[in-house]
């Protein structure tokens, strides 16, 4: 039977129920079709069970060097069943709130796998949804007057390093291992790699780090792409940066081999295990994007500053349009792209306005431009730089590695970015997200009274660092 709906959502993770909660909110009747379960991939397979393993981790780690504080603790042990319980009660605790939320805004949710129709007896225009229930009953058929598709991405491999969930895996494989292996290698020192090498590491792994390129954490600002190298290299981790792998010469008998071509010299490594985080690709295929106008280059759906496709009626978030692949942006997108269909005029996302974080350890934070990528752009900068070693919280927490640094215009005083690494910086980066989206100066942030003794501090005496007037540095 079908179904009319003002909106229906391909996908149920972070950008598509958040989506669905503002449509539910300015009046619209939606409904998310969701294959696999609500919360998608941040929630399952990304966000929250990585970070829930990453604080098991970081726990362990501070339990061995409790004796600094004055704690005896002899002999500590890792109970890695108990770890993955502890992960997966977080994760089935947060889907009962998504569900709950689907619920209280009246939101139907459909299990199965939508496909977008063309023109049919249903709709003069392309947009009808066929789903293929999750139960096996007959095909649902949706009729929309909007669509927005929030269909997420997958883990990449690499031609001939095929993930096979055993040997060679990806983070999704990763997330449910039964028991540590001794030793991992990992392909890609981005984002993903970089969190994963810090956790294992701080477990106990021998951890291996293939970079293709010449730098480890190629997106941020330069200086903290080689603080973090420093910082793993103390934790044990290998990092081989300009290392090209050669899938042709992997071999999986009683652990992992493969060759990697460093410094124009050929250098095998093995390991018990291998994962392979080499980015995502984009879940556009066998969607029906085929039966519509909708522009797809290089695996991503395009669209304009509100996320409608070349079918006005169609929009697209998250993911499978690229750029930031972050669930806090799929979520602002979703909410954008709702608020244009409801004629709300909502105000276009600004990509210098929003925060990244990496939650390694240390942890890092950015928003805006790298000093790099400033100058690049023909600004003359000038900088402030201050090390949490001379912040009194730090030494209190005892966790003092990294700095704050600030790039502004030397001309108009402006902001263009601040980037974060050590302690809890994950939880200071709003502060400069904020100061962003104010267009305020470095002035203005080291106006701002930062309490004593916090972290934070290091925010301020970065901002005072802008023109030297650093008070303890």
């Amino acid at each position: 039977m079908a179904q009319e709906y003002d909106l229906v959502i391909l996908g149920g993770g972070t950008g598509g129920y958040v989506a669905a909660i503002r449509a539910s909110k300015l009046g619209l009747k939606t409904a998310i079709v969701e294959k696999r379960e609500l919360g998608g991939t941040c929630l399952h397979r990304g966000c929250i069970p990585s970070k829930a393993l990453l604080r098991s981790a970081e726990v362990f780690k501070q339990t061995k060097e409790a004796d600094r504080y004055g704690i005896s603790t002899e002999n500590p042990t890792l109970n890695f069943t108990k770890v993955q319980e502890r992960k997966q009660s977080i994760v089935d605790t947060l889907h009962k709130g998504v569900q709950g939320l689907m619920k209280k805004g009246k939101i139907d949710v459909f299990e199965g796998f939508g496909r977008i129709l063309g023109p049919s007896i249903f709709s003069p225009t392309a947009g009808t949804i066929s789903v293929e229930m999750n139960n096996g009953e007959e095909n649902e058929m949706l009729i929309p007057k909007n669509v927005l598709v929030a269909t997420g991405s997958r883990p990449k491999s690499l031609p001939g390093l095929e993930i096979d969930g055993e040997v060679v895996m990806s983070s999704d494989e990763a997330l449910h291992l039964e028991e540590l292996p001794e030793s991992i290698i990992i392909v890609g020192g981005g984002v993903i790699g970089i969190e994963w090498a810090s956790m294992l590491a701080d477990f106990g792994v021998k951890v291996t780090v293939l970079e293709y390129l010449p730098h480890i954490l190629p997106t941020e600002d330069e200086d903290i792409s080689r603080e973090m190298l420093k910082q793993m290299k103390k934790k044990g981790v290998d990092i081989v940066t300009s290392a090209k792998v050669l899938p042709d010469t992997i071999e999986k008998d009683n652990g992992v081999k493969v060759d990697a071509e460093v410094d124009g010299e050929t250098v095998t490594y093995e390991a018990e295990r291998m994962l392979v985080s080499v980015g995502r690709s984009a879940n556009v295929d066998n969607i029906g994007l085929e039966n519509t106008d909708i522009q797809v280059e290089n695996g991503i759906i395009q669209t304009n500053d509100v996320y409608q496709t070349k079918e006005s009626h169609i929009y697209a978030i998250g993911d499978v349009i690229g750029g930031m692949q972050l669930a806090h942006v799929a979520s602002h997108e979703g909410m954008i792209a709702v608020e244009h269909m409801a004629d709300q005029n909502p105000h276009p996302m600004n990509q210098d306005q929003v925060p990244s974080c990496i939650y390694s350890n240390p942890e890092v934070s950015s928003v805006g431009l790298t000093e790099k990528a400033a100058k690049e752009k023909g600004f003359d900068v000038k900088v402030g730089k201050f090390p949490f070693q001379a912040i009194g919280k730090a030494l209190v927490h005892g966790e003092t590695d990294g700095f704050v640094k600030i790039v502004a215009d030397k001309e108009s005083d402006d902001l263009l970015g601040v980037h974060m690494i050590g302690p809890h910086v994950t939880d200071m980066i709003s502060e400069a997200a904020l100061a962003q989206v104010l267009d305020a100066t470095p002035w203005e942030i080291a106006e701002t009274i930062h309490p004593h003794p916090t972290l934070s501090e290091a925010i301020g005496e970065a901002a005072m660092a802008v023109d030297g007037n650093q008070i303890h540095g």
